[in-house]
């Protein structure tokens, strides 16, 4: 009885440790992301279900939230991501819900980044950016602003640089979050649904 009770107390305390098999799961499915694209999408609708939309969110926040993770894979994932939806793998709608709010959420943040670097330059906190020429940076988003939001979204590293300029220059809070919610649906919606045609074609 006692050897059972031991042994009852190590498995329950052991419930709450990551498994090695989980853990190595995960590595698994982080290196199928850089790749191999679509087995790592098919990977997680078969085996994790709606986490697939979820994966998809994260994957596209971090993209453009943070200037480190402009390295995650973008246009070709949201391409890959659409063939795999034309396999009734996972719904094309929900893939594109779930990439533009990360894509709308990622901005965002780096908007918001912008915006503190911004003031601390202005103020002088921060002395080896040149205050006179984030004046420019602000002068030229006043003017061709939206238009820039909107058409780096399908520019890789551009995409994650103009959010965070933005900010900095002080551009419009309201105008930024119009056109990178424009930016982020013309490019989901494009990219996905071709993704998916292309597996429809008869010859693929």
């Amino acid at each position: 009885l006692r050897i059972s009770a031991a042994g009852l107390q190590a498995s329950s305390g052991n419930a709450f440790l990551p498994q090695p098999q989980s853990i190595m799961d995960f590595i698994g499915l982080v290196v199928e992301l850089f790749t191999n694209a679509d087995h790592f999408l098919v990977s997680l609708a078969t085996n994790y279900g709606t986490w697939i939309y979820a994966a998809m969110f994260v994957i596209f926040f971090l993209e453009t939230a943070f200037v480190v993770m402009a390295f995650l894979p973008g246009d070709s994932l949201l391409f890959v991501a659409g063939t795999v939806a034309s396999a009734g793998t996972a719904r094309p709608e929900l893939i594109m819900l779930a990439v533009i709010l990360g894509a709308i959420a990622g901005n965002s943040t780096g908007y918001a980044q912008g915006k503190w670097l911004g003031n601390k330059i202005y103020d002088g906190s921060i002395r080896w950016i040149n205050a006179q020429k984030l004046q420019h940076a602000h002068e030229f988003y006043m003017s061709h602003g939206g238009k820039t939001i909107l058409l780096a979204r399908f520019a890789p590293i551009v995409r994650v640089l103009a959010p965070l300029i933005a900010g900095a220059a002080r551009m419009d809070a309201l105008r930024f979050e119009f056109f990178s919610g424009a930016g982020a649906i013309l490019w989901a919606v494009s990219i996905v649904v071709a993704g998916y045609l292309f597996c429809n074609i008869p010859f693929i």
